[in-house]
């Protein structure tokens, strides 16, 4: 692939791909918008970078998942080994009480925050209305197993929210 053509091929990627993965990145960093744009930035960064050696086994969309749930995965656990504080910890977003919507939506990415690292990355591809056969074969679980995982995420999610109010 020439150099232009890896560039043109780049841009696409990222104008369709990128609100996808600033979403999923902003559920992972529990709304926090400027980690969340850093995050993404990182994983557009990985696309480019693997972007010659792309086989299209698998379409676009899920290899850029891919790449986004590893490097989700790989920021906690560099996070992790840099402060040795468990990503429960930072600070939760403040919103205005005049707005709740935010306040809303703040909450649930808080909840979603509390979740498991892998869980988090499930329902942040759920919320962005991903085939679950897609998300089954990004994450390598079987169909029956992901359903029975969203279940107990949004239970889990239920719960936490209604024990939030």
């Amino acid at each position: 692939m020439s150099s232009r053509a890896h560039k043109i091929q780049f841009e696409e990627l990222y104008q369709q791909y990128h609100p996808m993965v600033l979403q999923m990145c902003r559920g992972y960093m529990k709304g926090h918008e400027e980690p969340a744009k850093d995050l993404a930035q990182e994983v557009f960064i990985n696309v480019w970078n693997a972007l010659p050696n792309f086989k299209g086994i698998s379409s676009h969309k899920t290899w850029i998942y891919r790449i986004t749930v590893n490097s989700c995965l790989n920021y906690l656990r560099n996070k992790k080994d840099q402060a040795n504080i468990p990503i429960e910890t930072i600070e939760q977003k403040h919103t205005d009480d005049s707005q709740p919507l935010e306040t809303e939506i703040a909450k649930l990415y808080a909840a979603i925050g509390r979740l498991a690292e892998i869980d988090r990355l499930i329902i942040m591809m759920v919320l962005n209305e991903t085939d679950y056969d897609e998300i089954a074969q990004v994450m390598g679980l079987s169909s029956g197993n992901l359903r029975v995982r969203i279940h107990r995420i949004k239970k889990n999610l239920k719960n936490d929210l209604n024990n939030a109010n």
